[in-house]
């Protein structure tokens, strides 16, 4: 709330009045005039009935479309609306002379008396009285009629030229990505409406209004209903105190408000770009980085100025995903309320250069069968039988270096699974996205104030979830004690999928033998495949494949060696894969099924003749590649019948 009354908050319009903040401090002098085109109109009050109806109307129209080349051209054409005119007339000050005499002239003192006293009037009161208040510019923001609200154009002393540029949420924030031919480096470049002094000062008092009245129960609004909840709230502070603005103004502020209360603050964009897959801040005054699938790691035009401001940032988003976090315990694992995945540190202790987050980011739509073999991570060939195998109750382990996919994998092929059958998924951050309905998603937690008290780890989970009877067991990442539980689910019957770091079969065998895991090798015999990921440049691309996929047969009694069984391998130099001849695993559902060689065959080459349909069809969904799976499932014929007739006609 404002605290004193600047000349700066006079503006001359047609009949001309006040702008006036609660409490009203101070006058300053009134021959004081703005040089800048940010000045708040003052206009008198009209009927409140048809202002709320026009508040009603303000909504921005979803069917108007603009491309971003026509939103560059007008920039240089939009110039500010001439009816908000900055300069003070003489009639103005006059006026504001007499209302400043009218309203701090001494007041006689009265007798008090026996009769019932009338209501004090307040100063503001007093003030209405002398000036009748009219409705202030309620005119919805166009982008046509008031010009675009972000500035696209290159400053003439930046070395960087424009690569693309693409909307993240428009018509208020686009990304650029830039290239400096000079240190031949790219950059992110973040572009959002940009706020002038006075919308500043505007903003922030808006801001302290809201700390100081807003009240409302968190629990019964969405982000949508929030982001309505706070544009009638803007638009009832600028009647309220007369602070007339034009809608390309007032639609800037408005736009602010939201991503700080609404969103994700500075980050907001980044968190709305779909084409990011890592956002990660290194500290203050430190460009935040950013992993994009088109331009790998660059960095960005966002950066925190100082500690106090990202230490801040970092407790809000904290609060925001339902956590604690403080300089007792600085470290932060969390799951955000989009499905991303937090780790955080706070303040200098532990990380030197002050607070830093980094963020993986998941799609609400994950990744299926039908996007990994358009990504060529897996062929038609290999997906089948995975499909086969996952069908048939075999257990899988996925395993490669960072960010090679391995998560993403095992959410694909989970899809796979009948959706009658239970499934439980134990994870440190929820990561897995599935469509099935009897599906039990289980997540570790941290202690309640230090040490172990309350914390509930994966080991405990894992052992209560064979209580929950579950057909399928999967396992976000082993790497204690909870592996050991796993692959005693494993040998008692339990299908069980997850993902560990290892780059081959032989790590694998080693991670798993060894401490802290120290599983028998006579127990790690009930895995049936091994998935090895990994994420490689082919050409100038940086891409993920799958470089083998190899069958456990089993351990040799004579020398007790592991017995394994490459049934898929990548060809780097031909970016192809090569079937080995063999598998292990399609003649142990031959046996078990009573199927024949012919028979498993046809079954693979209509699995394959599916996949190929879904792809060309673009069915990308997860819930809709789901319904696929389910309908061969129960009418295999029919649905042979549509995917033969649309492929070979």
């Amino acid at each position: 709330m404002q605290s004193g009354l600047s000349s700066e908050q006079l503006s001359d319009k047609d009949n001309g009045s006040v702008s006036l903040p609660d409490g009203l401090s101070g006058i300053n002098d009134p021959e004081e005039s703005l040089a800048d085109d940010n000045t708040f109109e003052a206009v008198p009050f009209a009927d409140e009935d048809a202002f709320v109806d026009e508040l009603a109307d303000l909504i921005l129209p979803d069917d108007e479309v603009v491309s971003i080349e026509e939103l560059k051209s007008k920039v240089d054409a939009s110039l500010a609306d001439s009816s908000y005119v900055d300069e003070v007339s003489d009639e103005l000050e006059l006026r504001w002379e007499k209302v400043a005499t009218e309203v701090f002239k001494e007041e006689p003192v009265e007798e008090e008396t026996d009769e019932e006293e009338e209501e004090t009037e307040t100063l503001l009161d007093r003030v209405n009285k002398i000036f009748a208040r009219k409705k202030i510019n309620t005119d919805p923001y166009n982008m046509i009629e008031h010009g675009p609200i972000v500035d696209f154009t290159i400053p003439a002393d930046s070395p960087y030229k424009e690569v693309e540029l693409y909307e993240v949420n428009p018509p208020y924030a686009y990304v650029r990505i830039a290239y400096d031919p000079a240190t031949h480096e790219f950059q992110y470049q973040a572009l959002e409406p940009v706020l002038t002094e006075k919308e500043e000062e505007l903003l922030e008092s808006i801001k302290l209004k809201f700390v100081e009245t807003l009240d409302i129960n968190l629990k019964e609004i969405s982000r949508k209903n929030a982001e309505t909840y706070l544009r009638d709230n803007i638009m009832a502070y600028l009647q309220e105190y007369q602070i007339d603005i034009s809608p390309k103004k007032r639609e800037r502020i408005i736009y602010h408000l939201i991503r700080d209360y609404v969103g994700y603050g500075e980050i907001d964009i980044l968190m709305r770009d779909s084409f990011l897959e890592d956002i990660s801040c290194d500290g203050p005054d430190t460009p935040i980085y950013v992993y994009h699938k088109e331009y790998n790691s660059i960095p960005t035009s966002i950066e925190f100025v100082d500690d106090d401001e990202l230490d801040s940032f970092a407790i809000r988003i904290a609060q925001i995903c339902g956590r604690h976090v403080s300089i007792a315990n600085p470290l932060l694992d969390a799951t955000m309320p989009d499905g991303s995945r937090i780790q955080l540190t706070l303040g200098r202790e532990i990380t030197t250069r002050g607070s830093t987050f980094t963020i993986r980011r998941f799609k609400d739509n994950p990744i299926t069968p039908t996007n990994l073999i358009d990504f060529h991570t897996f062929s038609t060939a290999m997906m089948a039988y995975l499909w086969l195998s996952v069908e048939s109750n075999k257990s899988l382990i996925f395993a490669g270096g960072t960010a090679s996919g391995k998560t993403t994998a095992m959410n694909a092929v989970s899809l796979f699974i009948q959706p009658e059958m239970k499934i439980v998924s134990i994870e440190d951050t929820r990561e897995l996205n599935l469509s099935h309905p009897n599906w039990i998603p289980g997540v570790t937690r941290q202690s309640f104030a230090g040490g172990d008290k309350g914390s509930i780890e994966m080991y405990e989970l894992l052992r209560a979830s064979l209580r929950q009877r579950p057909e399928y067991i999967l396992v976000g990442e082993v790497r204690g004690a909870e592996a050991y539980v796993l692959f005693q689910a494993m040998s008692t019957g339990h299908t069980t999928f997850s993902t560990m770091h290892a780059d081959s079969v032989q790590s694998v065998v080693h991670r798993l033998e060894n401490p802290p895991i120290n599983v028998p090798r006579i127990m790690i015999q009930a895995l049936d495949l091994v998935s090895i990921q990994v994420q490689v440049k082919v050409g100038d691309e940086r891409v993920r494949r799958c470089k083998t996929l190899t069958e456990i047969v089993g351990v040799d009694p004579r020398t007790g060696e592991l017995l394994t069984n490459d049934v898929f391998t990548w060809d780097a130099s031909r970016d192809m894969f090569q079937y080995s001849g063999r598998s292990y695993v399609v003649e142990s559902v031959m046996e078990s099924r009573g199927w024949t060689e012919e028979r498993v065959r046809e079954e693979l080459k209509r699995r394959q003749d599916i996949l190929e349909w879904a792809r060309e069809k673009n069915i990308i969904h997860f819930r809709e590649f789901a319904k696929i799976v389910v309908t061969y499932n129960r009418e295999p014929e029919t649905i042979m019948k549509i995917v033969r007739q649309d492929l070979y006609g």
